[in-house]
């Protein structure tokens, strides 16, 4: 997609990805002014095209720079990020160079798409597309992150997870829909749960 309307294609599409996203979010205008994690996209998206050219990336990167003070969220503009991302709340997102993001992918505030190594190849995760990361989630390492997965909360990914499977924990373990749960804690006395419930 090229061009001034392609463009706005795109634009259009971020914006309404965050009206999907977040039931809070009333018009287009009010997403477009008071989102951050809108702005840092839009932001990595003109940061991107600079990266594409060698000579372009110091400006990139202080594009990027200037845009995670301004957002709290860092997306170095090597990474690859498909269409319709939404970053919901932002602050503390960190996404790393070699990322990268399918499309309709939903990110929460605190997740961190990371490295591992120091070599200069492939060392960020990739993800595929509709994956859901929750809040504070850590994905580190050239790990695949397979279509319609989902990372829980805090979970802190460092092993491929197969598509719908749901990863939680530290670290975290996999857990696929409709395979038997054989370690789950059952909790046989109910006056346990008093202190939780108070």
């Amino acid at each position: 997609m090229t061009g001034v309307r392609g463009l706005f294609q795109v634009l259009a599409e971020d914006l309404d990805a965050a009206r999907a996203h977040d039931p809070a979010a009333r018009s287009r205008l009010e997403v477009a002014l008071a989102y951050p994690g809108v702005h840092a996209l839009w932001a990595y998206r003109a940061a991107h095209r600079l990266w594409r050219v060698p000579s372009l990336r110091l400006p990139a990167r202080l594009l990027s720079q200037l845009a995670r003070a301004a957002t709290g969220i860092e997306i170095h503009p090597g990474a690859r990020l498909g269409r319709r991302l939404f970053i919901d709340h932002g602050m503390g997102v960190v996404i790393g160079e070699t990322t990268v993001v399918g499309d309709d992918v939903m990110l929460y505030h605190g997740v961190t798409l990371g490295g591992r190594s120091l070599n200069r190849g492939k060392r960020h995760p990739t993800l595929g597309d509709r994956v859901t990361v929750g809040a504070g989630a850590k994905v580190l390492g050239p790990v695949w992150v397979a279509d319609d997965a989902q990372i829980g909360a805090n979970a802190v990914v460092v092993k491929d997870v197969p598509a719908g499977a749901v990863a939680v924990g530290i670290p975290a373990r996999i857990r696929v829909p409709n395979a038997p749960v054989a370690d789950r804690p059952r909790n046989e006395d109910p006056s346990e749960l008093i202190e939780y419930v108070i």
